[in-house]
């Protein structure tokens, strides 16, 4: 008998996907565990394999969307039962001759939005919708940063096994602006406002798919080691399009880093139903007033955007000079003071 291969549940609320791609072809002869196609759905990808061996017949060809539960494809036995047939598209009439034409050039291309990049338009565009957006700004001296991972970077790599970077100070930065500004880490539910008493950070990740934002759990509770494990993990998930559901969600507050493609300026968009996002942006040599002086230091500017029906402009401007304070002191964010 043939087996169908139909569209597993990969999530709550997920309905349909897109057969991105299929990895192996019409007739080829597949095991158990070999990976058959990958479902690319409004959260994440998912690659779905063959439960068992036999001659694959492939029924929806790859881009094609599909419902969850659909039968896109049968495996066959291999001992010679040949699997379903294909459905044969319907024969049209050949067309009339017509006048030649001379063609015109290409002005444009046209393809189907990803489930993906639908969703963070419907995001974007019910977070500007729904909340006050209002965003402020600061800026911060990276010296100090800078000197210490320079300093710890090669003994850190040799006894954690993992580099340390820059965004694991700024986790434990926002961590600590989060405590002393319970505000910015609320959100409204109806007529009701929740005070979340974790610290679960998401983290933006651009791929090739879209922005894509993993969360960091208890981040108040990692040491900077754990921090920067996490997060080469779900950057190498999310660029192999492999980060699950519950990767993506309960995040209590974002930090987005616009500065890894030069960013020096910008006012970063809700990531519902959250009320704050940070974002940070390329570190620049400028000169600064230090004492009297003029000097020139690495300095990166910062800007929060929150949600005004939730947060004052006090605590917005009271969050980022306390993230600004951790980062141009980071030995106290090493000793968790």
């Amino acid at each position: 008998m043939s087996f169908e291969i139909k569209i597993p549940s990969v999530g709550e609320s997920i309905v349909s996907g897109v057969l991105s791609v299929w990895h192996k072809q019409d007739g080829e002869t597949v095991a158990p565990g070999d990976v058959l196609f990958t479902l690319e759905t409004d959260k994440v990808s998912t690659e779905i394999t063959a439960e068992k061996a036999g001659v694959l017949h492939i029924l929806v060809p790859q881009g094609e969307e599909v419902k969850i539960g659909a039968v896109v494809g049968t495996i066959g036995e291999a001992s010679g039962e040949p699997a379903a047939p294909a459905p044969q598209p319907e024969k049209k009439p050949e067309p009339l001759p017509q006048p030649e034409k001379k063609a015109a050039p290409e002005r444009f291309t046209r393809k189907k939005m990803s489930p993906l990049r639908r969703k963070i338009a419907a995001q974007l565009v019910m977070a500007q919708q729904t909340a006050a957006i209002l965003t402020t700004f600061n800026e911060c001296d990276m010296s100090a940063v800078m000197e210490l991972r320079n300093r710890l970077k090669d003994d850190f790599t040799k006894e954690r096994g993992v580099k340390l970077g820059f965004m694991s100070f700024f986790i434990k930065a926002t961590v600590a602006a989060l405590k002393a500004v319970p505000a910015v880490n609320s959100r409204i539910d109806g007529e009701d406002l929740i005070l979340n008493e974790y610290f679960d950070i998401g983290v933006a990740v651009g791929t090739e798919r879209g922005l894509v934002v993993p969360v960091i759990r208890d981040a108040d509770r990692k040491d900077f080691a754990q921090l920067e494990k996490d997060l080469v993990v779900y950057a190498q998930s999310a660029r192999d399009g492999k980060l699950r559901v519950e990767d993506l969600q309960g995040g209590v507050f974002t930090i987005s880093n616009g500065g890894v493609y030069g960013s020096l300026l910008s006012t970063p968009i809700l990531n519902p139903p959250q009320s704050g996002i940070l974002g940070l942006h390329k570190i620049m040599e400028r000169p600064i007033a230090v004492n009297g002086q003029i000097v020139i230091r690495p300095m990166m500017n910062l800007a929060l955007s929150y949600d005004h029906r939730v947060i004052d402009g006090k605590e917005a401007v009271t969050f980022l000079i306390k993230v600004k304070e951790a980062i141009e002191d980071p030995a106290r964010l090493l000793l968790a003071l």
